[in-house]
């Protein structure tokens, strides 16, 4: 698998890459704040030669890489660029030098691939013109609303993303039709009681009490009301009540997170969290209420779309290279609000250190193996051109 990254990425190339995505890990930058990022991001594009450049949303940039037609369809290709609040604890010599943020999610990866992407098409064009898109604000789930508000899908007939995965070695990729990601609603719910003496309960009415049911009977919403089989989360994130041992609040608070990958169950969350806290709140005898905030939606890879990626994996490293996630995943990602656009196809690229450790995203030791730049930048062109020679042929 190494010598076919070779042959495809020449060295000199991939040398680029790793120090860019070096120089994006030392400087990391919150959503919407990306300006370095972005500064850093647009002199490696227009570093590439016959690829143009323009700055969107403050921070984010749309390149150009032409293609063999100028009648041609026009596809994307999206990187995001932004970091998290999290100290990091890999110890590598290009650590974070921002206290408290740091990539923890792998976007310094993203990116990075996406600008070895547009250096191999600008080497080996596409049919069409091929936009690359590089995306801040995706942690925050508003970067990619920004992107289209500001033209950057104009003219673009698919859309291409990634993301790197440390449970799966390098030179492997999902790219598989269907659920990719899940919505990511959040809730809040506060119960409003009355509050008193903790020696004397029976004067009160008690929100943690209820906190305590409602937190439980949500735990019965994806059990009882979804289907057996369809992935679904409820997850209370957050439980503020109180202030002392010795007293009994009139007011509890609690936040948390719904998922889900198909419509139908995440209409069905909605419902659920309202009246199940309420109905749970009105037995305990206090009020609860409730607002549901809807969040990104899914990503449900369409078939030809995702055959097209695909496609690009099996030329570029065999069949074998191409696997499956081993569950549902019901992350979010922002890469879903263009899918509701245009076709396209997320996929998941191997980047398992060589010790094999399967890090989670979001940890302050999260570090994808470096060599995923290039697997990515491959698929990412390759795909590209695959499906604008489709689009060419419609």
């Amino acid at each position: 698998m190494t010598h076919r990254i070779s042959a495809l990425v020449p060295s000199a190339l991939a040398e680029t890459l790793f120090a860019l995505r070096r120089d994006l890990h030392r400087h990391p930058e919150l959503a919407f704040a990306e300006r370095r990022t972005a500064d850093v991001l647009e002199r490696a594009l227009s570093a590439i030669p016959r690829v143009t450049v323009r700055r969107v949303s403050e921070t984010g940039l749309v390149g150009r890489v032409p293609g063999r037609s100028a009648d041609a369809p026009v596809v994307a290709i999206r990187g995001d660029i932004d970091a998290l609040p999290i100290t990091e604890e890999t110890g590598v010599p290009w650590a974070s030098e921002t206290p408290g943020v740091m990539h923890a999610c792998g976007h310094d990866v993203h990116a990075t691939w996406a600008v070895g992407a547009a250096h191999l098409l600008a080497a080996n064009p596409a049919a069409g013109a091929v936009a690359v898109l590089l995306q801040p604000a995706e942690e925050v789930g508003r970067g990619a609303a920004a992107m289209i508000a500001a033209g950057a899908l104009d003219g673009v007939s698919a859309i291409f993303s990634g993301h790197v995965d440390l449970r799966f070695p390098v030179g492997t990729v999902v790219a598989t039709a269907g659920p990719m990601a899940g919505s990511t609603d959040e809730f809040v719910i506060e119960l409003v009681g009355t509050g008193g003496h903790a020696a004397r309960p029976h004067e009160a009415r008690d929100p943690i009490v209820a906190a305590a049911h409602v937190i439980t009977a949500l735990q019965t919403i994806v059990s009882r009301r979804v289907p057996p089989g369809e992935p679904a989360v409820v997850t209370v994130g957050t439980v503020q009540a109180g202030t002392a041992s010795n007293v009994i609040p009139a007011r509890a608070l609690l936040t948390g997170t719904l998922r889900a990958v198909h419509p139908e169950t995440r209409a069905i969350l909605h419902e659920a969290v309202v009246a199940t806290a309420e109905a749970t709140a009105r037995a305990h005898g206090v009020a609860a209420r409730v607002s549901v905030h809807p969040g990104t939606p899914p990503i449900v890879n369409p078939e030809r779309a995702s055959t097209w990626a695909q496609d690009a994996v099996r030329a570029l490293f065999g069949a074998e290279a191409l696997v499956k996630l081993p569950e549902p995943n019901l992350g979010g990602e922002d890469f879903a609000v263009y899918l509701e656009h245009l076709p396209g196809c997320f996929v998941r690229i191997g980047a398992q250190p060589p010790d094999g450790r399967a890090v989670p995203a979001h940890t302050s030791v999260f570090l994808p193996d470096e060599r995923a730049i290039l697997v990515g930048a491959a698929v990412l062109a390759e795909t590209a051109r695959r499906a604008s020679q489709a689009l060419t042929q419609r």
